[in-house]
This record gives C-alpha cells, structure tokens and sequence, in this order.
C-alpha cells in the first residue's frame, strides 16, 4: 500500500500582515488517503457527484472549491436553488463521511511567531510544514508503510520555495526527527506540485476541509469570532473521526 497526503493552505506566510485579523493565522491541512483508495473510491465517486449536480464533463471537469461553492458562484450557480443546494450539501458531507482519509491541520499565530523570535524568524509555511510532515511521518510508520507528498501549485517563485522547503526536510530532517526516518518513509524527496486544472481529488477535497478545520483548532483555542457556519458544523463533527490519531495521542490537530 502507499499513501499520498494532499495539503491545502488557508491564509498566507507574509509575516508583515500578521497584525492583519484576517491574516493573522495560517494554517496547513493534508489529508492522507492510500492512492487504491483514491483510484477507484474518491475520484470516481466525486466525478459522479460534480456530473450529477453541475454537469462537469471528462473533457472541462469541474474542480471543487470551497469559496466557489459557499458563494455559488459560476460553474456552481445550481447552488442558489435552495433545493439543489440541501440535496448537494447532504451528499457532499455523506461521501465527506464515507471516504477513507485521515486528517492532520496545523495552525500558526503568526503574530505571536514574530513577537517570540525578534531576531530568528522561522519561516511560517516551512515551520507549518515541517509538524505537518513528522506527523505523516509518524503515520507511515505506525501502517509500516510508504507514501509521498502533493500540494497545488501557486506560481513559479512561490512552487519553487515549497519545494526547497521540502527538500531540506527530506535531506537535513527537524530538530525531533533525523532525516533517515523522512528517506525510509517518504518515496522522493521531490515534491508532488499540481495545478488545479489537474483535477486531482485529494486537493479538491482537502481545500473543502481545510477552512473549517482551522476554524475548528481556533475556535477550540478561544480565537474564532464567528460561530461555525452550519454545513462547516457538519463538517467538523466528521473531522473528529478523521484527525490521526495514535493509541495514546492526537496528532492530527496542532496549534502552535
């Protein structure tokens, strides 16, 4: 069996706008799913759900996104039928349910991160991301299995930075977790960079997680000011059985 876990990002590694509310945390969500899973469970079953509601073709698939989908905006407008809408939500949040994948978020305060290293500044995303790897590191493990790691591409500058990041992971390793447990687990020490247009699934359905996974970590930290929205409710009562989890302990929520 292998494994890949897709990552998906919500708010930006800018330290300068960490005084910024909206900017002030910023969080990284994979999801874990063994690719047999994906290949004949979750793609083909959410491209029957897209065909079904909003007549995505083989040809122009349609690609899931969170904030397309709250605001249903064009290629989603059947959504504004409130009919439509109930119907896709209860089915979206069956298959949320159903899927195999487990769950890991980690989220930052930016701006605490500036005010605790005045001098030493680590970067925000390779900071996220290195937690977010020993975590799926310890998954692997605990499966005595192997996996790798995917995330959307951004951009040229921003696709290049990611993959450095990685890359030092892969080669240096964290201060907890030397390098040769990465080698033995993770298959390359390339990262899997691919654009929306891809159509890839497990991106897809970790950006439909990934925001109200992080409003989930901070509103149980006292930090979100608006209750849950009611489908991102439904969402993290599913969450709760997806984060990773060990015998002993939650690995798969980290608030930092």
């Amino acid at each position: 069996m292998k494994y890949r876990i897709y990552i998906d990002e919500v708010g930006n590694h800018d330290l300068g706008s960490s005084d910024v509310p909206g900017n002030r945390y910023l969080s990284l969500t994979g999801v874990i799913v063994e690719l047999e899973h994906v290949r004949n469970v979750l793609h083909p079953e959410m491209e029957i759900l897209k065909s079904s509601f909003f007549g995505s073709h083989p040809d122009e698939p349609l690609i899931l996104h969170r904030k397309e989908l709250v605001n249903a905006r064009y290629p989603f407008s059947a959504l504004r039928d409130a009919a439509v809408k109930q119907a896709f939500d209860e089915q979206l949040i069956e298959k949320m349910e159903q899927w195999e994948y487990k769950v890991i978020t980690v989220c930052l305060d930016k701006k605490n991160h500036l005010e605790t290293y005045k001098t030493w500044r680590y970067d925000p995303y390779h900071y996220c991301l290195a937690m977010m790897i020993e975590r799926y590191l310890f998954f692997l493990e605990q499966n005595n299995t192997i996996g790798d790691v995917m995330v959307e591409s951004r951009g040229g500058k921003e696709d290049r930075r990611l993959k450095q990041s990685f890359t030092t992971l892969w080669e240096q390793g964290t201060d907890f977790v030397e390098a040769d447990r990465f080698q033995a687990c993770l298959t390359s020490k390339q990262l899997k960079v691919k654009p929306k247009a891809n159509n890839i699934s497990g991106l897809q359905l970790a950006d439909m997680l990934a925001h109200p996974s992080r409003n989930e970590i901070l509103r149980k930290e006292g930090r979100l000011e608006k209750p849950l929205a009611p489908f991102a409710t439904k969402v993290v009562r599913i969450l709760k059985g997806k984060y990773y989890r060990s015998d002993t302990q939650i690995y798969g929520k980290k608030f930092i």
